[in-house]
């Protein structure tokens, strides 16, 4: 007996933002093209998409033009930009064959869940929101939290919302607010680190750091000279290669810092400057006892010149802080080489969990995170990481785990107790738990 054809449909992602800094929307679109659907994804095109997308034969991707740049007071430029978002989301939605479901991320709101809505409502597909945040808990960091654009978005969010056939969040804590407050019924999809996000070994940290001084002179030993006369083939801040062609690590080297930031006013990088500065201070009072700091700071955002003006303005002389540009496959990599990661978001509705920490975790790297209220359904205080609230707390966790860095034998029994708690997270990945929590749901509808 010959088995069943498998039905190919079609499905479309909506992502009203850059595809290549929509991480979950992406595995959203890799994890449908993997199954059983034909993709078209939606959206801008600013940073590079994943290569499983952009080679896919199952994913077409769709481009739209962004707003152009107009001297506009602020409530205008912001009408007129949802009235240009709206029109061409809705000239992509047209150009697509007629999809079963359309997956849309929210935010924003405006006028993403509209424009969705009256499309889904006239081919008769099926809208389901992922909601991440809120909208208009965003637009108020900026503007009045009781002003009229943030009235119009949760009006709009709160109607259009429970129009959705279905719905995912990213905490339990969203779920509880969406069913009790908004009448919106969600299942709970957690973050999950996919597979490029996982530990890798000296030899593989080593070739990366290599690659990588070509780029970051920081990660260039300090001097050659010492190393003339001992047969070291390679060597690094961190790393060498020695005479037998066994990779290890220096015995003074460096600690590396990393976090990753949108450079936005929702992550107060202010507060990793005024971290850094103790720690400067610590480790000139007591350089026997604190290592020299490379400080990695990835991402793109408005604040991101501001903040190198102020970091370049610091005559820090035991403290680096560097901001590469990464190539997608390298970030991954890069974090499974640090030492301890940095997380400043905190949450504008205070029901979103940070991305850049499943991340971190998948990677095997402990984690320093701005404690908000439901930040503990991912991060539990010295198990897997730690929780600040100002930025003594965060220095004093950034001392404390640097101390006579790297034999700190009493951190001993904590590294292991997170180094295992890392390891459990790992074993639940984006795919399975996408299988495990998206297609029953898909299924149903």
């Amino acid at each position: 007996m010959k088995n069943a054809p498998v039905t190919i449909e079609h499905a479309c992602v909506v992502v009203l933002g850059d595809i290549g800094r929509s991480p979950r929307m992406q595995y959203h679109a890799k994890s449908l093209a993997e199954s059983r659907y034909l993709v078209d994804l939606i959206g801008y095109v600013e940073s590079k998409p994943l290569e499983d997308l952009t080679s896919s034969a199952n994913v077409k991707i769709h481009r739209l033009n962004p707003f152009p740049e107009l001297n506009l007071p602020s409530v205008l430029k912001y009408v007129f930009k949802s009235l240009w978002q709206a029109l061409t989301l809705l000239v992509a939605l047209i150009s697509i064959h007629k999809p079963r479901f359309v997956l849309c991320q929210n935010p924003p709101a405006i006028p993403t869940l509209v424009v969705v809505y009256v499309y889904c409502l006239v081919t008769r597909s099926k809208m389901i929101v992922d909601w991440h945040n809120y909208t208009h808990s965003i637009l108020a960091i900026s503007s009045a939290p009781d002003g009229f654009i943030v009235r119009v978005a949760k009006a709009i969010e709160f109607h259009f919302g429970r129009k959705a056939a279905a719905g995912f969040c990213v905490t339990k804590a969203m779920q509880a607010d969406l069913g009790d407050n908004w009448s919106v019924r969600a299942t709970v999809l957690y973050d999950r680190p996919p597979v490029q996000f996982h530990p890798i070994p000296l030899e593989e940290k080593h070739a990366l750091l290599m690659r990588l001084c070509n780029t970051i002179g920081e990660f260039m030993p300090d001097s050659f000279d010492a190393f003339k006369d001992t047969g070291v083939q390679e060597v690094t801040a961190f790393t060498m290669r020695t005479a037998d062609g066994e990779v290890k690590y220096r015995p003074n080297r460096p600690a590396m810092l990393l976090s990753s930031t949108s450079w936005t006013p929702d992550e107060d990088f202010s507060m990793l400057v005024s971290a850094l500065d103790i720690y400067e201070k610590k480790s000139l009072k007591e350089p026997q006892h604190y290592p020299w700091l490379i400080c990695i700071i990835t991402g793109k955002g408005p604040l991101k010149e501001h903040y190198k003006n102020v970091i370049q303005r610091k005559q820090w002389q035991k403290v680096s802080v560097v901001t590469p540009w990464l190539e997608n496959e390298d970030y991954p990599k890069l974090l499974a080489c640090a030492d301890l990661g940095v997380c400043l978001h905190y949450s504008s509705s205070g029901l979103d969990l940070p991305m850049k920490v499943v991340d971190m975790f998948g990677s095997g790297l402990p984690v320093c995170a701005m404690r908000f209220n439901c930040i503990e359904e991912l991060v539990q205080h010295g198990k897997n990481g730690f929780l600040f609230d100002n930025y003594q707390e965060l220095s004093e966790q950034i001392g404390e785990w640097l101390y006579n860095f790297p034999t700190n034998i009493a951190l001993t029994n904590q590294r292991e107790v997170i180094n295992q708690n890392l390891k459990e997270f790992q074993q639940l990945r984006w795919t399975e738990n996408w299988k495990r929590t998206v297609q029953p749901v898909l299924e149903s509808l």
